[in-house]
């Protein structure tokens, strides 16, 4: 997730978030789709722009008011009519409530949040900022009580404190001070809180004995092959084996034994140092020293964030391997507040953008991430040991050990996962690898002398609960050349994104070769030169750009959330929000819209309780993505004048992200 968008002609932002860090490749994904759907077969297809608009002419791109309402769908709902605003809309015959928000207090012993004498020590036990991924853990057989876990992914101090103004990425943080950093550092990570459901609407249980926070400071445990490695140890750990936070923890997932998984994803940026350029600037590259190549291809330094200036640790110059100490998933037990998070380095080490788990047909545990940047991959790990039910201590070691591979999309459908261990092919001393934990903690590295596919930005990796399928979210890549495509990334400057479904053979996530197809070309249908493909009852507020997070629903039905960064103006005029999507016959491929966020939010998290008659989201950020480009408000957003003030609307409180609760009006499962 983070801002996704760019411009072509803003290389200060490109800098900020979206700079590609692989090596330059023929294969991409972009080219090997180019090579598997020639123009005759778009043209054939149900999901083609051109056939859709040919063969069903412009009656199947109008609104959701028309004759294509009465088209099959993927879910019942009448479809709420996109644009933008100052606040949340739901789809006709469904409330939205808030659940809880920025700052609201965990305990007992908490005043009201006041954003304007908050500290890191009080921050550390209120409930984080920039919501993102959502799991419920049901409590009691009726699901009136459960665990709510949510990702709190980064900070955005322009909004969060008085007189601080500005973008990261456009300042030096002179203004930002050490308890401004406290309260960052305590507003990242997770937090697990019970939620209860009371005449209808979901709220906090304040005090429970399960609340908790974790945060960057929150000390923690490795195993798998990277725990107690050379470059794991540090000043304040030289075992290499005790760590402290997680930060930037965007998706996750929940697993069979019912603990939670959060990936941390854009790590790289908190990293920090001291020398500078020329120009003045802090360096991003060619700082030297025996780690400069690894780093650079994991982006570090970024200089985000000021933490570096007050914390040795994310100092690069201080403490050179406290950034190996990141990129990992992490497990949590929501149960056991007493209980230590456990990073799984043999998961890999890279920009988790989830892990989402699935029970093989043979007892083992398959998890599957994607590394959310430009012309990076999707991985898959799969356990050596199976899943015993009921045995949770054993269960909660399964994710030590086992065989961590990434895709290779080919052009005739099929596709290969190529397993990361050490001494197969080229994974041996003779390129750098020395051992698994090399192979684990360079896992790009590896995964570019095997020749994966680099992809447009992979977000959640989903597989569906029963179907064997597996839908890869591809975000967008517009940094992609016309010389790059390929079959599985089928456009150059791909702003738009687009979302691939894997196969496995007879249901088995285990196996070497899969088969893959494109479930849709994300975009605006109406536009040729985009070359989006929808059902053609898709409608003018059903098409989306830059897929993000998604998820199942009881009935196997997929849920989109998008993230179009600032540049929402330029690729849609939409705010970002939810689609239920069709997978199967008719329905494949058609997209409907549910929900929409306010203006510069992002639409995170989706998440049903079991009866799905509830469904959680995250909206985190309001007021900051692209609102110089929203003609009301037209300027970036501060503490003191943002473009909403979502959801209290209260003059003396900023925008506050906040996790919403979505069910029906008169009860009944969602849709």
């Amino acid at each position: 997730m983070g801002d996704d968008g760019f411009s072509n002609k803003d290389e200060a932002f490109q800098a900020f978030d979206d700079i590609p860090l692989s090596p330059p490749r023929e294969d991409t994904i972009g080219a090997i789709i180019a090579r598997r759907y020639s123009r005759r077969e778009m043209l054939k297809g149900s999901l083609g722009v051109t056939a859709a608009t040919t063969l069903f002419g412009t009656a199947a791109l109008t609104s959701a008011s028309s004759t294509a309402e009465a088209a099959a769908a993927p879910a019942a709902f009448r479809e709420l009519t996109s644009g933008i605003d100052e606040t949340h809309h739901v789809a006709e015959g469904y409330q939205a409530d808030i659940v809880i928000r920025w700052g609201d207090p965990l305990f007992k012993d908490m005043k009201p949040f006041d954003p304007r004498t908050l500290t890191g020590e009080d921050q550390a036990r209120r409930f984080g900022y920039n919501n993102d991924y959502i799991a419920f853990f049901r409590l009691n057989r009726p699901g009136t009580r459960g665990l709510l876990c949510v990702n709190h992914e980064y900070a955005n101090p322009e909004v969060m404190f008085a007189g601080v103004g500005g973008r990261p990425d456009k300042n030096d943080f002179a203004k930002i001070t050490a308890a401004h950093v406290a309260v960052e550092m305590a507003a990242h990570g997770v937090s697990v809180v019970e939620i209860a459901l009371d005449r209808g609407k979901w709220r906090p249980v304040v005090g429970s004995r399960f609340n908790r926070r974790i945060t960057a400071l929150t000390e923690m445990t490795a195993d798998g092959p990277a725990a107690g490695h050379e470059r794991m140890k540090t000043k304040a750990d030289p075992a290499g084996r005790k760590l402290w936070g997680t930060i930037n923890n965007c998706a996750g997932g929940q697993t069979p034994w019912g603990t939670y998984l959060t990936g941390e994803e854009n790590s790289h940026g908190y990293f920090w140092t001291d020398q500078k350029g020329p120009d003045g600037k802090r360096l991003t590259k060619g700082i030297g020293g025996p780690l400069q190549k690894t780093n650079e291809r994991y982006g570090i330094p970024s200089n985000w964030y000021s933490w570096g200036r007050f914390h040795e640790r994310f100092n690069v110059d201080k403490e050179p391997n406290e950034c190996h100490r990141f990129n990992w998933i992490v497990e949590v037990d929501p149960f056991n507040p007493n209980s230590r998070p456990v990073k799984h380095t043999a998961l890999g080490r890279f920009r988790h953008e989830g892990a989402e788990t699935i029970v093989n047909k043979d007892g083992r545990v398959v998890v599957y991430s994607g590394d959310d940047s430009p012309f990076e991959y999707i991985y898959r790990f799969v356990s050596r040991n199976r899943f015993k039910p009921g045995d949770k201590a054993h269960n909660m070691r399964l994710l030590s050990e086992g065989t961590l591979s990434v895709a290779r999309f080919d052009a005739d459908g099929t596709m290969k996962w190529l397993p990361l261990v050490f001494g197969t092919g080229p994974l041996t001393p003779e390129n750098g690898f020395n051992s698994q934990a090399d192979v684990v903690m360079y896992a790009r590295s590896a995964a570019d002398l095997l020749k994966a596919t680099p992809m447009d930005r992979p977000e959640d990796v989903q597989p569906h609960p029963t179907s064997g399928r597996v839908y890869a979210m591809l975000t967008n890549n517009a940094r992609r050349r016309p010389e790059q495509v390929d079959k599985a990334n089928p456009r150059p400057h791909n702003d738009f994104g687009h979302i691939i479904e894997m196969t496995s053979p007879k249901g088995d996530h285990a196996a070497e070769t899969f088969t893959w197809d494109l479930l849709i070309k994300c975009g605006d249908p109406r536009v040729a030169e985009v070359g989006a493909m929808w059902n053609p009852a898709t409608t003018a507020d059903g098409w989306f750009a830059c897929p993000d997070n998604c998820t199942f629903d009881a009935q196997g039905r997929l849920w989109v959330a998008t993230d179009q960064g600032r540049e929402w103006a330029r690729k849609t005029k939409k705010a970002d929000g939810l689609y239920a999507i069709g997978t199967e016959g008719k329905e494949r491929g058609l997209s409907r819209l549910f929900f929409r966020c306010p203006v510069g939010a992002e639409m995170c998290g989706p998440c049903f309780t079991p009866n799905g008659q509830t469904l959680f989201l995250a909206v985190q950020h309001p007021a900051t993505d692209g609102v110089r480009d929203w003609q009301p408000f037209g300027r970036d957003s501060t503490f003191e004048d943002p473009a909403t003030r979502w959801p209290d609307f209260k003059p003396d409180m900023p925008p506050r992200p906040s996790v919403v609760a979505i069910r029906k009006k008169g009860g009944g499962e969602i849709a």
